[in-house]
């Protein structure tokens, strides 16, 4: 057995900011990937008063045995009310920025990208001033969803590689690398005004060799953005932590990543897409679109 690190060590949160957080979400109906993937920051992320809010769950239509995510429940009909109830909690909140993803939902036509238009759009109409990053599933593939979505104009298109070519296989069994760049590219060549991101879990077996190339490739296809953090094991039926790697190993990929031209890096053991997200907003001034 792998034994987790000191570094992994996360501060218990003030539960009073966070019970304000939970009554929000209790009171509206909604889900979020803090929960539901049982996310390590998510004390420090409720005690700032955010969350990442998962749309058109919280039951997902794969399997990725790294995931914490429910795939064993059938996916219920969209609700035509979350959009509604989400922007609500971006009022009650206050939050200037906001992330939007969802659990996979391959059974709807579109991959649920009307959703996510309904979400954006219900966000702009009750707080315009808030910048809006959704983190979207492949899609299957289906570029005319992706289309629907940069339509919107979210600040932000996010959609994570997650791992490298040699272990999609095993960790993303459904999904499929060059798709997923395939995604990141026509993002970026079909809608210039949005920051395109992703991110990378580390610690199952890849080398460093493996995630230099995919920081080189995402870099080729224009993404601007990367966060990379260190898988942990929800439990024991997920797949295992190879390796824990060291913040140094972290600040050496933060540096390399800088000097290929992304726009922002952020690399940490505890990093997850949508850590610390609200620090595009000093990207997008430091470099207007």
């Amino acid at each position: 057995m792998v034994v987790k690190p000191e570094w992994l060590r996360v501060k218990a949160p003030q539960w009073e900011r966070v019970g304000n957080v939970k009554e929000t979400l209790r009171d509206l109906t909604l889900n979020t990937v803090c929960e539901e993937a049982s996310c390590p920051n998510i004390g420090e992320c409720f005690n700032a008063g955010t969350a990442t809010f998962l749309i058109m769950g919280p039951a997902c239509t794969r399997a990725c045995p790294y995931c914490d995510i429910d795939f064993e429940k059938k996916p219920k009909t969209l609700d035509p009310t979350e959009p509604i109830r989400l922007a609500e909690a971006v009022k009650r909140l206050g939050l200037n920025h906001v992330v939007i993803t969802s659990v996979n939902r391959d059974d709807l036509p579109d991959g649920g990208a009307s959703q996510f238009v309904d979400c954006i759009e219900a966000v702009r109409g009750i707080s315009p001033q808030t910048t809006i990053e959704v983190l979207i599933p492949d899609l299957c593939g289906n570029w005319g969803a992706l289309d629907t979505i940069l339509a919107a104009k979210p600040e932000v298109l996010n959609h994570n590689t997650e791992t490298v070519p040699r272990l999609y296989r095993q960790v993303r069994p459904q999904g499929d690398y060059q798709r997923s760049l395939e995604l990141l590219k026509r993002s970026r060549e079909l809608a210039p005004w949005v920051y395109t991101k992703s991110g990378l879990m580390v610690g199952l077996g890849e080398t460093d060799a493996e995630i230099r190339a995919v920081m080189q490739e995402l870099r080729e296809v224009g993404c601007d953005i990367l966060t990379i953090g260190q898988y942990l094991q929800p439990s024991h039926k997920h797949l295992k932590v190879k390796n824990f790697i060291t913040p140094t190993q972290f600040d050496t990929w933060k540096t390399l990543g800088e000097s290929l031209g992304f726009l922002q890096v952020v690399s940490s053991p505890l990093t997850r897409s949508s850590y610390h997200a609200e620090q595009v907003r000093e990207l997008m001034k430091r470099y207007p679109r």
